[in-house]
């Protein structure tokens, strides 16, 4: 007799795929917890070297501290750079999302350098010369001697980078850096399995990144406020979009059924950083309609607030060109890939889930 699955057990909701050190995400209670610090006390106190650092301990019992770490990414940052006449070639005519998955595809190991430091530090030397040259200009050289979020933000725009500007992105990275076993890490996990090696890994977990299931929201919720336009449109614009049933995006999470803690960590570092180019007033108040209209739609189990709704609204303040998010959300999350792929080679074993034979059997 055959047995069907249920639509939670055919994506593997809540099946425990391995053990880790290295996050938690309690969709209940609206938690993240990221090697052993809860997400909003991490970005407050932790650079995103800092907290690689304690990832890559985590993963490997390794002792490195943040100086070390800034040190191995601004080597590799150069490194990437020297190589970037081999790198982009391979990316001709295509977007950046797609040019940035053919460089890293072509990333090998330097010697000197831990392979995991390899493709953190070249992830943005990557992503900032694909940015110069859709603008029609040359790649801007690395320097090794800032903060990986400080150099960044000069590769992508190319002039000096103020502190808060570099603050604000160094929060992003902290706080998207790794998420339990999101799909773009069980793809990665599943490939160091097999013991292929970190670049086929990691190239794999960012193939699964541009999937719009994933980590493809971002740019849509500026489309989405941009199609609002002003405060006297969000209740006709949203009301209208759910008596259509439309997606509204950046609301909503496969896994929290509460509000999303990186949502505030983000909406914070937005706050800091308004000054000079965020209009979060507008923003908020779209947020706090759509909040409320989800409420009445379905209160028994109202959509929240994700991370994708402020992280559009950072990134754009921060002038970065939208079809650029993807790779710089895989600027951050290169750090909890890599971390994972040495966790599982370490701990682990060959990934090999079972399936439900649903189609005809033999008649003899």
């Amino acid at each position: 007799m055959t047995m069907h699955l249920t639509k939670s057990q055919i994506g593997l909701d809540g099946v425990p795929a391995a053990e880790t050190v290295l996050s938690h995400v309690d969709g209940e209670r609206g938690e993240l917890i990221i090697a052993g610090e809860h997400v909003a006390n991490l970005a407050g106190k932790s650079s995103f070297e800092g907290v690689t650092a304690r990832l890559w301990n985590s993963a490997g019992g390794k002792a490195l501290t943040e100086a070390n770490v800034r040190a191995s990414l601004g080597a590799a940052r150069e490194r990437a750079f020297a190589r970037l006449p081999d790198l982009l070639p391979a990316t001709r005519g295509m977007s950046i999302v797609d040019g940035f998955r053919a460089a890293i595809a072509g990333l090998r190991g330097e010697s000197g350098l831990e392979h995991e430091a390899v493709i953190v530090g070249a992830f943005p030397v990557i992503a900032g010369a694909l940015v110069q040259r859709a603008r029609g200009n040359d790649p801007i050289a690395p320097d090794p001697n800032v903060g990986h979020a400080t150099d960044t933000l000069r590769m992508l725009l190319g002039r000096k980078i103020e502190p808060r500007e570099a603050t604000a992105l160094d929060t992003y990275l902290v706080t998207v850096c790794d998420h339990g076993m999101n799909a773009s890490t069980f793809t990665t996990r599943v490939i160091a399995s097999t013991q292929a090696d970190l670049f086929a890994a990691i190239t794999g977990g960012y193939c699964a990144l541009t999937g719009p299931l994933h980590g493809g929201a971002p740019e849509p919720v500026l489309e989405m406020l941009d199609a609002i336009g002003t405060r006297e449109r969000i209740k006709s614009w949203v009301d209208d979009a759910l008596a259509r049933g439309e997606r509204l995006m950046g609301f909503g999470h496969r896994v929290y059924r509460v509000r999303d803690p990186r949502a505030d960590v983000l909406k914070a570092a937005i706050e800091r950083l308004a000054a000079d180019g965020a209009d979060l007033p507008f923003a908020g108040e779209v947020e706090a309609y759509i909040r409320a209209a989800l409420r009445k739609k379905n209160p028994e189990r109202p959509l929240e607030t994700n991370v994708e709704f402020f992280t559009a609204i950072l990134l754009d303040a921060l002038e970065i060109p939208r079809q650029a998010f993807t790779p710089i959300f895989a600027i951050a999350r290169a750090a909890g890939w890599t971390a994972h792929a040495l966790e599982h080679r370490r701990t682990g074993r060959l990934i090999r889930p079972s399936s439900s034979y649903v189609g005809a059997m033999p008649k003899g």
